[in-house]
């Protein structure tokens, strides 16, 4: 009630009548103000933009997975590819496989031609036209168990029949997943080898909820690894996971890279900026403004006349050390950024204060002696 020093140690300022105070306000000389290095910033209406830095894993691109198998039964004879991690090109031979099947097949392929041939001076057109039929759905037979073009002319050419079926590799790539072994039984559609191209490279990146809001698909991203020191690789978000983690709160990224060296490797790590092309614009405070009170979000507000205000308010996005401001502040107006926990410290003691002194019984009048 009289000039001095709060219970916090700073000036107290008299307030005369017609200027009191709301609760959560309070009046600080402009000599403590500098003394305790308040400083203030001005509320403006902006565009954010954000990058988002992260760190992602490497790994192959599962459209470009090719699994090998068999479309007939029968037993591996001999393996050219045996051991899991090994390269192999396209059209590369990977196995020889004996199947009966296939050796029945050639051997009606060989007795249609053999009775082609037999009917070429025939008069008879229509036994022509039925020995070509013969040969012909024959032959595409094996071209439906993916017998190799090469081993279908040949055995046309030289009608000998070949004891097994060549296997080759669909593409060029790594070899992640061996199951062949010499000698082993094969089953139709049984997978045996797995292919991977890696042209193509995913990399997959956590999220924090917080900064979800700016992620799209096709945004470009960057990314740096130790083992390409001073290089940069350029590729684009292709995929958002729809379901957050409940336990990290974080979203699955993938993005695509493309790898026309196969220099680069899954597994391996890599810091990855996200070039956000979405923008936010509106009011926007600095970080240093906000303060977190429970589950309030506030702000000191500073007004011309030495007054400091306690607000809260309600945040939008946040980007580039500011905050974007929905509600609770108007543009132009001023909020501390430095020495603000003091002065909310401050108000919340004189509020307290304030609150004691009203709530405290009047003191009784003295009673009177009995004469």
């Amino acid at each position: 009630n009289k000039p001095g020093k709060s219970p916090m140690g700073m000036d107290l300022v008299p307030v005369y009548e017609g200027e009191e105070m709301d609760p959560g306000q309070i009046k600080i000389s402009p000599t403590v103000t500098q003394n305790i290095g308040i400083k203030t910033q001005k509320v403006a209406r902006r565009t954010l933009r954000h990058e988002i830095r992260t760190v992602g894993r490497l790994t192959y691109d599962e459209r470009k997975v090719h699994h090998v198998h068999t479309k007939t039964g029968g037993w591996i004879e001999k393996l050219h590819v045996d051991f899991t991690g090994q390269e192999v090109k396209k059209n590369d031979l990977l196995m020889e496989i004996y199947s009966p099947d296939l050796v029945s097949t050639q051997e009606e392929l060989v007795l249609a031609l053999k009775y082609k041939e037999s009917l070429k001076e025939s008069e008879y057109g229509e036994l022509r036209k039925s020995a070509d039929s013969l040969m012909e759905s024959t032959r595409k037979r094996l071209e439906l168990f993916d017998v190799p073009k090469h081993q279908i002319d040949e055995l046309i050419k030289n009608k000998t029949i070949t004891k097994t079926m060549h296997i080759h590799s669909p593409a060029r790539g790594f070899v992640i997943e061996k199951k062949a072994l010499e000698g082993m039984h094969v089953q139709p559609g049984m997978s045996i080898y797995q292919i991977a191209d890696l042209s193509n490279i995913w990399v997959l990146a956590d999220i924090y909820e917080y900064e979800v809001p700016w992620l799209k698909v096709g945004q470009y991203a960057e990314m740096n690894l130790s083992y390409f020191p001073g290089e940069k690789f350029t590729g684009k978000v292709t995929f958002i996971d729809p379901f957050m983690d409940p336990t990290t709160r974080t979203l699955k990224v993938r993005m695509e890279f493309p790898n026309p060296k196969w220099e680069l490797k899954p597994d391996m790590y890599a810091n990855v900026v996200i070039k956000s092309s979405v923008k936010k614009r509106g009011l926007v405070i600095p970080e240093e403004a906000v303060l977190h009170s429970g589950n309030r979000t506030l702000v000191i507000v500073s007004t011309d006349s030495g007054r400091f205000d306690s607000r809260e308010v309600t945040l939008g996005v946040q980007a580039g050390g500011y905050f974007q401001v929905l509600k609770g502040l108007r543009r132009g107006e001023k909020v501390v950024i430095s020495s603000n926990f003091l002065i909310d410290s401050e108000s919340k003691l004189q509020e307290a204060i304030s609150k004691l002194q009203n709530s405290a019984p009047a003191p009784s009048p003295k009673s009177g002696k009995m004469k």
